[in-house]
């Protein structure tokens, strides 16, 4: 199966409010709040939230249109450009965007930087900044990344922050906001405390987990998935962790220690692992032309919580995870490169329309036709959901 891109796009807004302020406890301008699907979930006695995560802010700079790596010695231009929120920021926009009540715990800074990628997040994604802080004095982390051959390059930079941004991206205050779920970012050897205060509330914990450069790879040092549901590494990772030969026995492996082990195998799709029902699925990829994979991974995560929390069976979860992050890769940057409910039904109603589709890659989405007239009752005719864009440059339409 094939996706095609549905997309619109917009300029950003600037902010002029202070540094250092709270964020919001509603969903923003409404654009991410416009589809909840979680509303026949939801109850008087409900948590405010549904997903609370933490982490690190940058700003994302990316270059697509390479033909090929930059050779030193010589200048390389790009056919396109694009800046955005990254880091943290992917996955919390991604959650957003598919409308889950989302709170974001990080540190910004109080340079320019720093305010576009907050007003970015609190003003055009409807995301709630409260546990967040701005910090006089500390600069933004900053990402240049460099997409070419369906692959990227990147190159960060930033200084160590300060204690109190340490803090706040480890979970401070002593108690996370109270949600549903909450995605966590594992490191080996390092507990993140705030992981088992959330998990003891009735927080449903989505982990995921970076590439170990101890090359260690022992699951004993991940001591914070005993308070898991739920484990999305990749097919490496989840092999080298484990021993296992193949990922999908890696995902075998895992369920002793999570009760839903997701491992992706990248053009091959994904395969999860239900310990508790004893379910298994495996889901291909869609087949993409990708502009910038940035922030893929974070988008697939999101629609399998997404999935996740609504109840939907095992392979649905998957299903809909890959198309969100196929989606995702054919626009700029991470964090607004993922899709919102429009987007889906307009790609659900196109890829019904191309010929020479493969039906039974086709009936795997047909979950799509009962979801969505409930979801967007005018998906039919309605106009795509304005979501913003990566853009060249920030700044435009400033205050004086």
């Amino acid at each position: 199966m094939t996706a095609s891109n549905a997309s619109t796009g917009e300029g950003h807004h600037r902010h002029t409010g202070q540094t250092g302020r709270t964020g919001q406890t509603g969903q923003g301008d409404g654009r991410a709040a416009r589809v909840d699907p979680l509303a026949t979930l939801r109850g008087p006695t409900d948590p405010p939230w549904d997903v609370y995560l933490t982490g690190t802010v940058f700003l994302d700079i990316i270059f697509t249109g390479l033909d090929s790596a930059p050779v030193r010695g010589t200048e390389s231009w790009a056919r396109g450009m694009g800046s955005s929120p990254g880091g943290v920021a992917n996955m919390a926009t991604a959650l957003a965007r598919l409308g889950l009540r989302t709170s974001l715990a990080a540190a910004f800074g109080d340079d320019h930087y720093g305010e576009y990628c907050w007003d970015a997040l609190e003003q055009g994604e409807g995301i709630d900044l409260t546990p967040s802080r701005s910090l006089p004095g500390w600069h933004s982390p900053v990402t240049v990344s460099m997409a070419y051959e369906g692959e990227r390059t990147m190159v960060s930079h930033g200084h160590e922050p300060p204690l109190e941004a340490a803090l706040v991206q480890e979970g401070a205050p002593e108690h996370p906001p109270h949600a549903r779920a909450a995605v966590a970012s594992l490191t080996p050897g390092r507990p993140a405390p705030w992981i088992e205060r959330a998990a003891a509330r009735g927080t449903r914990v989505f982990a995921d987990v970076g590439w170990d450069d101890t090359g260690a790879w022992d699951l004993a040092g991940l001591t914070d998935l005993a308070h898991c549901e739920a484990f999305l590494p990749n097919a490496q990772e989840a092999m080298r962790y484990t021993g296992a030969s193949c990922p999908r026995a890696a995902a075998h492996a895992l369920t002793a220690y999570v009760p839903l082990a997701v491992v992706t195998l990248g053009a091959e799709g994904a395969y999860a692992v239900d310990r508790r029902s004893g379910e298994s699925a495996e889901v291909p990829a869609i087949a993409v032309e990708a502009l910038d994979p940035t922030g893929a991974g974070d988008v697939f995560v999101a629609g399998f919580v997404t999935g996740t929390l609504a109840g939907w069976p095992l392979a649905d979860r998957l299903a809909f995870a890959g198309l969100t992050a196929a989606l995702s890769v054919q626009e700029f940057g991470g964090s607004l490169s993922a899709p919102g409910w429009s987007e889906i039904a307009a790609w659900w109603r196109r890829v019904q329309s191309v010929e020479g589709q493969d039906p039974g890659a086709l009936r795997r989405y047909a979950f799509l036709d009962d979801l969505l007239p409930a979801l967007l009752p005018e998906a039919g005719e309605g106009t795509p959901w304005p979501l913003r864009r990566a853009v060249p440059t920030i700044g435009f339409g400033r205050s004086a």
